[in-house]
């Protein structure tokens, strides 16, 4: 069935914007290893003797994000918890004497902090292709984990799934998406299949400035083959990128490549100010934290973030005929403007210009500053440090609606 308006669901995911990804797992205890480089990684080797996920959501908490997610199993087939499904887990390592459970310690930390759990599974592994499992055992095992993982941690907000090394496998879909749904009602996907959230289609955390969230998919598609013909589908995307430049798993030599705070503003702008979430990786070190130099980098940011957008200037607006009008109660300088569609009924605006009416003309001179393509969830647009006593949005739209913003704010 085709859908170009969102569900409550993913309306909420919008709001959510900021999240934390938390590579983590055996190759953090090896440095070095790339994925699929063939080289052995013993499970012997895993002992996060100072597992912390309590300091990781402090942390992300004070960069002002709402979600965070755990690679559960990363395509190395090692699975962060305790599962009956194959003897390359943490039971098998000697941490906790093989008793301990990293996606337990990272669920029990997310409710502790108010942060919205969201998991990470790649379907396939380097082990499971070594054992050249047939497509029913490959399906079953499958299914098998991400039945654990979604029937002993309790709610889960978000199921994040990597297709890399899936080629060449053609997954039972229907089976898959039925059992998943069955477990979690309320469950959001990104990424393989029936998904409610999509890939923007890069690493760098940038997401195009003429973003539009409704999409076709020919029939057949990989991401609803178990649906007939053509799917439409409304479906907010997600940028991700890694804090350090090289590295999705911690190293030992790359603690120099952390970005900066301007770099990670600009990311912002360029991902949650063009409609579309943020989600910054952080690489937890060999004793289960986040290094100190990476934990700084989260505060600062937040800092930034809130030192940017704490005060508002105070302004009315209005909305009429295509036209949105902000006044200021005092002529100022503005640096920022913000423009939220209301998305409830789907996407409308296609097109839009910033006119600013200078602060010291008493008349109504116009000056265009900025004309875009989008608005979606949220923009944000640098404006040139104008004095001014009132802009004017001008809207131009796809379809009729009551309203086509919902917030409107200048700083």
């Amino acid at each position: 069935m085709d859908r170009d308006t969102p569900t409550p669901r993913q309306l909420a995911f919008m709001d959510w914007e900021l999240g934390a990804f938390f590579h983590f797992g055996i190759r953090t205890f090896y440095e070095g290893h790339r994925d699929w480089d063939g080289r052995p990684m013993p499970a012997e080797g895993f002992w996060p003797e100072q597992l912390n996920c309590g300091q990781w959501m402090r942390a992300i908490k004070a960069a002002g994000m709402t979600y965070a997610i755990l690679t559960c199993k990363h395509h190395d087939g090692y699975a962060n918890w305790p599962t009956r499904f194959s003897d390359y887990s943490v039971a098998a390592s000697p941490w906790q004497n093989g008793q301990g459970d990293v996606v337990r310690a990272f669920t029990d930390a997310c409710r502790a902090y108010g942060i919205k759990t969201g998991l990470y599974y790649s379907p396939a592994d380097a082990a499971m292709k070594a054992g050249r499992r047939s497509a029913r055992e490959h399906d079953d095992f499958f299914i098998g984990q991400i039945t654990e993982l979604l029937t002993q941690y309790g709610k889960i907000d978000y199921l994040w799934f990597d297709g890399c090394g899936s080629e060449g496998h053609v997954y039972d879909t229907a089976r898959i998406v039925q059992v998943m749904r069955d477990l979690q009602p309320e469950l959001l996907i990104f990424g393989m299949w029936d998904h409610d959230v999509r890939w923007v289609g890069n690493e760098e955390g940038f997401a195009p400035p003429d973003f539009r969230y409704t999409i076709t998919y020919p029939a057949g598609d990989s991401h609803f083959p178990h649906l007939a013909g053509p799917v439409t589908r409304f479906l907010p995307a997600e940028c991700d990128f890694r804090l350090r430049e090289r590295n999705w798993f911690y190293s030992d030599c790359d603690a120099h490549t952390i970005k900066s705070v301007p770099e990670l503003m600009g990311i912002y702008d360029c991902s949650v100010g063009r409609g579309c979430n943020f989600l910054m990786n952080i690489a937890p070190d060999r004793r289960g934290r986040l290094p100190e130099t990476d934990r700084l980098r989260l505060a600062e940011f937040g800092q930034a973030l809130r030192r940017r957008f704490a005060a508002p200037l105070g302004a009315d607006w209005s909305e009429a005929e295509q036209t949105v009008r902000l006044t200021l109660r005092i002529p100022a300088h503005l640096k920022t403007l913000v423009l939220e569609e209301d998305l409830a009924q789907g996407q409308a605006v296609t097109d839009f210009e910033v006119l600013f009416y200078p602060g010291h003309v008493n008349g109504d001179l116009a000056i265009s500053v900025c004309r875009e393509r989008s608005i979606g969830h949220k923009r944000i647009i640098e404006l040139p440090n104008l004095y001014a006593r009132r802009l004017d949005i001008r809207l131009t739209v796809s379809q009729p609606k009551p309203r086509y913003l919902k917030r409107v704010s200048v700083y």
